[in-house]
């Protein structure tokens, strides 16, 4: 059985393995952070009771859920967290839904602008319109090509802060790193970037100043109220150089 609300990702970041599953469910606040194995998760929308894993996300506030059925569903992991409670269907309005789901969809949106619409919504859900043209940039400052394969990358911290978030009361802890190269051949500098201060970098307690390599994904996505273009995605294999 297909189910008609179904808003399929155009591309998504599979995780590795079981490790960076739990790794970024913990960051979504849909594992605690002392789980060591994941659990089973429920799509309670359109009126439905349907068993779920988590298998990708496209962004940060996108995760990517695989029902039965083997079909592919975009979801705000708010809005999963959600959907875990016993009582989710009496204290959720429809209007609620909607306005999260949609939410989910918003970071798919920009690379295919249509519109999808959804049977079991109250409103059809619209696709994004194209962004307008860029500016031009400088010719000594070309765009930065990253790889999309995982990396290894050396770093130095700059600084522990928090940023808003708007699906929750409490702010996400994010780390904000410096003097980034990806060590490849060539070497590439890359600059600031920044990545959640999640359980596996907490562990490290890792100090202003500390130096350290690790292997990650690395993307463009900026800093909220931050000038810090790109984002570190689930570093594992995090090493502490020597002062």
């Amino acid at each position: 059985m297909a189910y008609p609300f179904i808003i399929e990702p155009s591309t998504y970041h599979a995780f590795e393995d079981e490790a960076a599953q739990i790794e970024q469910c913990k960051e979504w606040s849909l594992l605690s952070e002392k789980a060591s194995k994941n659990k089973p998760f429920f799509y309670k929308g359109n009126g439905l009771n349907l068993a779920c894993t988590i298998i990708g996300y496209v962004d940060n506030i996108t995760a990517v859920i695989q029902f039965d059925n083997n079909q592919l569903h975009c979801i705000h992991p708010s809005y999963l967290k959600e959907m875990q409670t016993g009582n989710y269907g009496q204290r959720v309005s429809a209007a609620g839904e909607q306005a999260m789901e949609s939410e989910s969809v918003e970071s798919v949106e920009s690379e295919e602008p249509k519109t999808l619409v959804n049977p079991q919504e109250e409103a059809p859900i619209v696709k994004a319109k194209p962004a307008e043209p860029k500016a031009k940039k400088s010719k000594t400052s070309p765009k930065l090509q990253l790889p999309e394969e995982k990396v290894k990358m050396i770093a130095k911290v700059q600084e522990f802060t928090t940023v808003p978030n708007h699906f929750s009361d409490n702010e996400d802890e994010v780390v904000i790193y410096e003097a980034i190269r990806i060590i490849a051949e060539p070497e590439i500098e890359v600059g600031t970037a920044w990545s959640s201060h999640s359980a596996t970098i907490k562990k490290m307690e890792l100090q202003i100043g500390d130096t350290i390599t690790f292997e990650a994904k690395i993307v463009a996505k900026k800093l909220t109220k931050h000038p810090v273009p790109y984002k570190i995605n689930n570093p594992a294999k995090i090493q502490k150089e020597e002062a």
